[in-house]
């Protein structure tokens, strides 16, 4: 099937689906299949629903009439669409990456941003190969900048997403340890990332920059077209403020504080300011944006359980972020106890790495370390080393966490956020 011929069909539906469950009236939706699931099986039923269109592999369920359509892949007729939509929008596109902070970050930037500005963004963490185009196909002739987050786990994958994206801006968060298996180790992370800068380099767009990062300053270098934050002499100048647990930053007599804990999160805050003051808006409409801006989604969020005080951070982890969570941590006053789960897509590195960390968690003087999952249970020989959280639930209810102030940091895998009932 033609792109330019489908595109004006695109151009009526309400919005782009995967999962036929959410097909809904005027939906488009995109079959795909599974090792063991036909999805075009389910077209007649998605028209059924309201679906304006579908898009098949298999040609046996076919019907133009009813606009059920049979393309060669349904992945790539759905990145395909996504680049001619990107083509026909003429807004601002900031494109984010980077191995902690990004989908927080994006969060910020966006809720800055639409404090002026009609903006559309990445939902959840639809970040992917499906994830981006996505994004893309939400975007409409009513917004007026879009917020595109790009998650990676090996070479060439930014690059990719960059081809569909196009973006206007760029941000890499920073360069961690993260996805060491896919990437070929720390190196390959740089590399990895900076193909946002390749991308946007090649076509001379911005790039925004914190210097006080030194490899971003270097993968930068000499570059004319960044917008800066992190130094005096950068275009954008801040301090990092602190109110209880949570982070903030002064800027030109205005003290901004988030609803977000640790001070990783300063850089992440750092940039939504620096895009704000970008694009035209004033501190106080950016004040009340961010001060406003609740974590609900398990990164950096801080809830009160009874006399006790949770630091949820369970959306991911890998030896970067859990290092600078603990680190956080170790400032909270009063007794603290950490359960900290397996670093995932690690690889090689991976005993080493949970045996740092284990060993930098012992030197923080925790009143009481609990690990969760077969990578800690190697490098952890104590009573207090469990291989799922269903055995950790098990302790839990015969020997509860006494402690006032509890951090849970994993990788997504392991699902740590299962156990928060039972603390």
């Amino acid at each position: 099937m033609n792109i330019e011929e489908f595109y004006p069909l695109f151009l009526q539906c309400t919005d782009v689906v995967i999962d036929s469950r959410k097909v809904k009236d005027g939906s488009l939706f995109f079959a795909f299949s599974g090792a063991s699931y036909n999805a075009a099986e389910s077209a007649d039923e998605a028209i059924g629903k309201g679906a304006l269109a579908v898009i098949i592999e298999d040609g046996r369920y076919a019907n133009p009439e009813k606009n059920i359509f049979c393309v060669s892949s349904t992945l790539e007729f759905l990145q395909e669409l996504a680049v001619f939509h990107r083509d026909q929008l003429d807004i601002p596109f900031i494109g984010l990456t980077g191995s902690n902070g990004k989908t927080t970050t994006k969060e910020l930037i966006s809720i800055v941003l639409s404090a002026k500005f009609n903006v559309q963004y990445t939902s959840g963490n639809l970040n992917n190969h499906i994830g981006v185009p996505m994004t893309i196909l939400s975007v409409r002739k009513n917004h007026e900048i879009a917020v595109v987050e790009m998650g990676a786990n090996h070479q060439k994958e930014i690059e990719f997403l960059c081809r569909i994206s196009k973006p206007n801006i760029g941000y890499i968060t920073n360069f961690g340890k993260a996805h060491l298996e896919g990437f070929g180790g720390y190196e390959g992370v740089i590399k990895g990332k900076s193909e946002l800068y390749d991308y946007l380099k090649s076509n001379r767009q911005k790039i925004l920059v914190n210097q006080n990062d030194k490899v971003q300053e270097e993968k930068t270098e000499n570059y004319p077209e960044k917008i800066t934050f992190g130094t005096p002499q950068s275009d954008y100048y801040f301090k990092p403020v602190h109110k209880e647990h949570f982070v903030g930053l002064h800027y030109q007599r205005t003290d901004i504080f988030s609803n977000l804990t640790g001070n990783y999160n300063y850089d992440n805050i750092s940039a939504a300011v620096t895009l704000g003051l970008h694009f035209g808006l004033n501190i106080s409409e950016i004040k009340k944006a961010i001060e406003n801006y609740f974590p609900s989604n398990m990164r950096s969020q801080i809830q009160k359980k009874g006399n006790k005080t949770l630091v949820l951070d369970t959306y991911n982890a890998n030896p970067s972020s859990m290092q600078v969570s603990l680190e956080n941590f170790k400032i909270f006053e009063g007794t603290k106890t950490i359960i900290i789960g397996d670093m995932l897509e690690l690889g090689e590195e991976s005993l080493k790495e949970h045996q740092n960390i284990l060993d930098f968690a012992e030197s923080c003087g925790f009143d009481e370390i609990i690990t969760v999952g077969s990578n800690f249970k190697l490098v952890n020989q104590s009573e207090n080393a469990f291989e799922n959280t269903l055995e950790l639930i098990e302790r839990l209810n015969a020997d509860p966490v006494e402690s006032e102030n509890v951090l849970l940091k994993a990788s997504r895998g392991i699902a740590l956020e299962k156990i928060i009932d039972y603390i």
